[in-house]
């Protein structure tokens, strides 16, 4: 079953297309991500989804209601929204700002169920305006949660957070699906896409240019390990290309990655030609393909901040 679905979705803003003619489902209890780097069209195509935008063309159907002119009548009680940013009653406890949002709906959760989910027990009563930017995420994300919702929309809900609270966040949505709820995602953290999403659409310059789960992308573009090193000199890429087991190869900087099936033969190569003076190179290292490597293969770029 299809929680949400979206056939030829397109955005418009002074005569730029941010969002493409785009058409992808989500399916019913999955982790869903739209990956890519700021600009792409991620929050657009979400806000859309969620009523906040009147989209310029194509139809979205979410939880078996077909949206029109942005309406989510009939929807507010099943689905839940973390924006990127959220304006807070500064003074307002966490208690009393899940109690004033819960007293929205029909059927809210309590309070203090919801504080411990997001690990918020020591700052129940602490004013929001006092929180860390860690404690301030999981608070807007248990507001997101107040009604028990059905589908739960995160939009970027780990930008700027350090590791730990980032993982904090990672194991509320675990949790999520663990329950049996929708989760659909922005992100432009490729470990995050990885670890959390059960497909995930890749999205640049407003379209979809990929769309499988994590693995499935890896292993449609790569049956290849990657080799990583830090070029210093003018190196020629086709020269590296040209090296025993190299399929592909590519330079983000002074960052070459080689992408080999025969990875003993390779870097026996790379050690000729750098004893041959064409340049030098430090912090090799061999790993597995990822995300990025397909991103970087799909655009010549990788995802930034």
């Amino acid at each position: 079953m299809s929680a949400i679905e979206v056939s030829k979705l397109r955005k418009i803003y002074h005569g730029v297309t941010a969002v493409n003619d785009i058409s992808f489902e989500v399916r019913d209890g999955e982790v869903f991500g739209l990956l890519g780097p700021n600009g792409a069209g991620k929050t657009t195509t979400v806000e859309c989804i969620e009523g906040l935008r009147q989209p310029d063309g194509g139809t979205i159907t979410v939880l078996g209601h077909t949206l029109n002119n942005g309406s989510m009548n009939g929807l507010k009680e099943q689905i839940g929204i973390q924006l990127q940013t959220t304006g807070l009653y500064p003074l307002h406890t966490v208690h009393e700002l899940l109690t004033l949002f819960g007293s929205f709906y029909k059927h809210p959760v309590p309070p203090d169920d919801l504080i411990k989910m997001v690990s918020l027990e020591d700052k129940r009563d602490t004013r929001s305006k006092n929180l860390s930017g860690g404690q301030m995420q999981r608070l807007s994300l248990a507001l997101a949660l107040v009604n028990d919702p059905r589908l739960v929309f995160l939009d970027e809900p780990t930008t700027g957070l350090d590791p730990q609270s980032r993982r904090q966040i990672w194991n509320i949505v675990s949790d999520l699906k663990s329950q049996g709820k929708t989760v659909m995602m922005t992100t432009h953290y490729m470990e995050e896409a990885q670890a959390l999403c059960d497909r995930v659409a890749v999205m640049d310059s407003g379209t979809i240019i990929a769309l499988n789960s994590p693995q499935g992308l890896i292993a449609e573009h790569f049956e290849t390990t990657a080799i990583e090193f830090e070029a210093q000199g003018d190196v020629s890429i086709e020269t590296l290309k040209g090296l025993r087991g190299v399929e592909d190869a590519g330079r983000d900087g002074a960052l070459v990655t080689l992408y080999t099936r025969d990875t003993p033969r390779t870097i026996e190569g790379l050690l000729d030609v750098a004893r041959e003076g064409a340049f030098q190179f430090s912090d090799l290292r061999v790993r597995s393909a990822t995300l990025e490597d397909v991103f970087l293969k799909l655009t010549g770029r990788r995802i930034r901040d």
